[in-house]
């Protein structure tokens, strides 16, 4: 096999072709199918992602989701109004919609570019979603989620990993992604992927195109914008903290009482209130004891007060230098993103040689001429 440089020619050729199927707008399924410029989703985080912050996001290149949370329509109908007459959508965590469906009617009436759900039965609601036009994205934490997700129509499936801010399960984003980009390959190629879990900055993305997905969703990162609903002295917390300064509990929840599924729980700062009741948690559920400690999670929170709450925030704190307006933070993550994407292999001794021909096998999945490529489609696992 000849190579240059010491790249195997095939290698080589596969990536100039990814480039050239990125470099102009970055065009991936998820910004066709988006109707986006940039593969770039902001996360729809409960009570942090109002109205300005999705718009901001939006009008950037990428589609901005407002935080539907566990489902408050006041809030709902004042972050819309914020968000102008962008196009934006907005996500659920769907074991708490089930008991306020009524919610979904209520976003629906703004005609959401698309609805996200995560955390419980996509099936009840998909077919509402999908009857007014807006698409269907669903967040997954499995492999056997994400076949739950294509079975319930997903137009765009989110692989989050276990590094994210706020609830998930236990898979990496770096294994999860691949599996399931191959298990689309076979079973549902026009779905979009996205990526979630530890992307903050144009490395991330640039990676997450390189294993197989669409884009990312993006949560920490924008949660240190300017336009997030959240307290400077978290935001500030967070800019100071690095990615060991997190942990993954259900302190949080059993304080608030939050009748989470329990398999799930919750990435948060390592705070002195987390610390404090980690691996007590037993203790913290009894009556009295959790009755003195909401009341101090609560007071601590609406005050700003780091130390004596939770602070919701993934590992991608460590890559977090400042707090800055979305919109700023998109287009630096895009102008990483690409810089990276053109360094193609030998580029450190010289100038790469661009292929003349892109991949005309491409089915439009940014990553999906990695299939036509006899070296990255030998190490596809034929499992089903």
């Amino acid at each position: 096999m000849t190579s240059e440089n010491g790249v195997p020619r095939p290698l080589r050729d596969f990536f100039y072709s990814l480039v050239s199927q990125l470099e102009k707008s970055m065009r991936t399924r998820l910004t066709q199918k988006l109707g986006i410029e940039h593969p770039i989703i902001s996360a729809p985080m409960g009570y942090a992602a109002g109205g300005k912050l999705a718009a901001a996001v939006t009008e950037a290149g990428g589609l901005g989701l407002i935080g539907g949370g566990y489902g408050d329509a006041e809030w709902l109908k004042r972050e819309f109004a914020a968000s102008g007459n962008a196009r934006v959508g907005c996500g659920f965590i769907t074991w708490s919609l089930a008991q306020k469906s009524h919610l979904l009617e209520l976003v629906l009436a703004y005609a959401p570019a698309a609805v996200m759900l995560s955390f419980g039965e996509i099936a009840p609601f998909a077919q509402r979603i999908k009857a007014v036009g807006a698409l269907l994205i669903c967040q997954v934490q499995t492999l056997a989620l994400a076949r739950d997700a294509v079975a319930a129509g997903a137009d765009v499936i989110v692989a989050q990993g276990a590094e994210a801010g706020g609830h998930g399960l236990e898979r990496a984003t770096f294994t999860l992604v691949p599996e399931i980009a191959d298990y689309l390959a076979r079973a549902a190629p026009e779905t979009a992927l996205a990526a979630a879990g530890g992307v903050a900055d144009g490395r991330g993305l640039a990676a997450a195109l390189m294993l197989g997905a669409d884009g990312v969703l993006v949560g920490s990162r924008f949660w240190a914008s300017a336009e997030a609903l959240v307290p400077p002295s978290f935001q500030a917390a967070a800019v100071a903290a690095d990615g060991d300064s997190t942990i993954r509990t259900t302190v949080v929840d059993v304080a608030r009482r939050f009748p989470w599924p329990g398999a799930f729980t919750a990435r948060v700062l390592k705070t002195r209130f987390t610390m404090e009741w980690d691996g007590r948690e037993a203790a913290l559920a009894e009556p009295a004891t959790r009755e003195r400690e909401e009341a101090r999670y609560w007071k601590a929170f609406n005050a700003g007060d780091v130390d004596n709450t939770g602070v919701f925030t993934g590992e991608a704190v460590g890559l977090i230098r400042d707090v800055a307006p979305a919109g700023e933070i998109l287009r630096r993550m895009v102008r990483e993103a690409e810089e990276l994407l053109g360094r193609a292999p030998g580029a450190v001794s010289g100038s790469p040689k661009r292929s003349p021909k892109a991949n005309s096998r491409s089915n439009g999945r940014a990553i999906s001429a990695a299939a036509t490529s006899p070296v990255i489609a030998a190490r596809r696992s034929p499992k089903r």
